[in-house]
């Protein structure tokens, strides 16, 4: 980032040299306060073809690099980023509005991920059968897959271009990564800090903006790769419009995650649970529990202990210490939001926490919000939200709950709060989501865990992160081989008869 006269100014990097974007110029906000903190000039066409040129053109060298070599980048770069853990995580509070100890947990999740790719040479193992047939072995190698592409939202502004990057380049890869316009400021500072480490010029490149440098990137013949993060229709787009440029895409879309609590929960432990999953970072999150189904007798019990324990979330900026309830990213989510609370009114359900009655002079806030009595009819229950409102559906047994969790058309995450083994193994198996948690709010996948969601929550075939993030960015070439033995053939051969 450079800082003039005029402010912050987040820079693009094409090839070695970091610059401001030709094209039209975006303020970034603080959303706790309203002002603004920086701007972001777009990258033209033609500067995301000249990032991707520098891609491409880095990449033969970089390939070539032996393993070993290439997680050494890593092991400096989670050095570095260890030392700038408080730096990185002030820069995310001040963008995007988390408290500082979500902003804190957010950028070790990230640094997590380098180092998961530090195991660079382990991870990129192929394998082989000697004598597969008589005479002939096979082995599977892997091979980078070229230029990949890297989309990213606002919510982890931090966290999520690590989902990507340093599995991406230890596996040969060069990349363009492409922030969201909101919050570009920490990848910017976490490029800047990757570029310590003496990576070679071009292997990394990052241009700003929003749907002409995307357009740009899913149909540039250079591109080889798409990794993106984002909403469900845009997801849902990326995917289609890369696919059909024939690149290899995972698109993460969006999330309706139901988390289940029977009535035999220790509602001790599960009302900050999920207090945490629904209003954490805001509610501005892929793995925010944003419907609590209820069982049975526990419906009463827990609609009252989550209304006083939620109406007791102090709001504010994320550098008070004693906040819990941040601000959403934009003053636009707020009208969006508040419509979305006046909907479910009109729809019937019972509002029993009003966030629009905020409590904030400044600033982009909602407060927490309660809904009880929601039906599968309402968009509360039907649509992704992506803020602090929280839904409660009932249920009178766990076959109705699941149901309710199966009916949803995204599949990213659920969980269900329970005693019994006996109903965890039941939701275990019939749960359609592909992260589930057993008394855990937030079933979030360690870095060597594929991050999974099904139905509208992913689109494409490798999911990031963990084992599949390393298939993603790589293809496989199966070598079948035989040699015959030299002597045998001398002697078997007419001319080498009596010599």
């Amino acid at each position: 980032m450079t800082t003039t006269t005029s402010g912050t100014i987040a820079r693009q990097l094409i090839g070695r040299e970091f610059s401001a974007g030709s094209g039209a110029v975006d303020e970034v906000f603080d959303p706790a306060t309203g002002e603004v903190i920086a701007t972001v000039c777009h990258s033209t066409a033609a500067e995301v073809d000249a990032a991707v040129r520098a891609a491409a053109g880095a990449f033969p060298a970089w390939a070539d690099t032996p393993v070993p070599d290439r997680a050494e980048y890593m092991f400096r770069y989670k050095t570095i980023l260890e030392a700038h853990v408080e730096e990185l995580a002030a820069l995310v509070v001040q963008e995007n509005g988390k408290t500082l100890a979500e902003a804190r947990g957010e950028v070790r999740r990230g640094i997590e991920v380098v180092a998961l790719a530090c195991g660079a040479p382990t991870l990129l193992l192929g394998g082989a059968i000697d004598q597969i047939a008589n005479g002939i072995d096979e082995e599977m190698v892997r091979f980078p897959v070229g230029v990949v592409a890297g989309i990213c939202p606002f919510n982890f502004p931090f966290m999520v271009p690590l989902w990507m990057l340093p599995l991406a380049l230890v596996a040969g890869n060069t990349f363009v990564l492409k922030p969201s316009p909101r919050t570009p400021l920490s990848a910017v500072r976490e490029i800047e800090l990757l570029m310590q480490t003496g990576l070679p010029e071009g292997v990394v490149n990052i241009v700003h903006g929003d749907r002409e440098p995307v357009e740009a990137l899913l149909t540039h013949p250079l591109v080889d790769a798409v990794s993106f993060v984002g909403s469900a229709s845009v997801a849902r787009h990326i995917y289609a419009t890369a696919a059909s440029a024939g690149k290899r895409v995972q698109a993460l879309g969006g999330a309706k995650n139901h988390l289940i609590v029977m009535e035999d929960a220790d509602l001790d432990q599960t009302v900050p649970a999920v207090l945490g999953s629904a209003f954490g970072n805001a509610g501005q999150r892929c793995l925010a529990g944003s419907v609590v189904v209820a069982v049975g007798a526990a419906g009463d019990r827990l609609v009252d202990a989550l209304g006083t324990a939620a109406a007791a979330l102090r709001q504010g900026p994320g550098t008070d210490p004693t906040c819990q309830l941040g601000p959403v990213i934009r003053s636009a989510r707020v009208d969006e939001l508040s419509a979305a609370i006046a909907e479910g009114e009109r729809a019937g359900a019972t509002l029993l926490l009003d966030g629009r009655e905020r409590t904030t002079p400044r600033g982009y806030f909602l407060g927490a919000t309660l809904f009880d009595h929601v039906s599968e009819d309402m968009a509360l229950w039907r649509n992704e939200l992506f803020g602090p409102v929280l839904s409660v559906v009932r249920a009178d047994d766990l076959d109705e709950a699941l149901g309710h969790l199966n009916a949803s058309r995204y599949g990213n995450a659920a969980s269900i709060f329970t005693r019994s083994g006996g109903a965890a193994r039941t939701f275990k198996r019939r749960a359609e989501a592909g992260m589930l948690g057993v008394n855990v709010g937030v079933a979030a996948p360690m870095s060597f865990f594929p991050f999974c969601g099904w139905k509208e929550s992913f689109f494409g075939d490798l999911h990031a992160t963990g084992a599949d993030g390393v298939r993603f960015y790589t293809r496989t070439k199966v070598v079948t081989s035989r040699w015959f033995d030299a002597g045998a053939l001398d002697e078997d051969a007419p001319e080498g008869r009596g010599h």
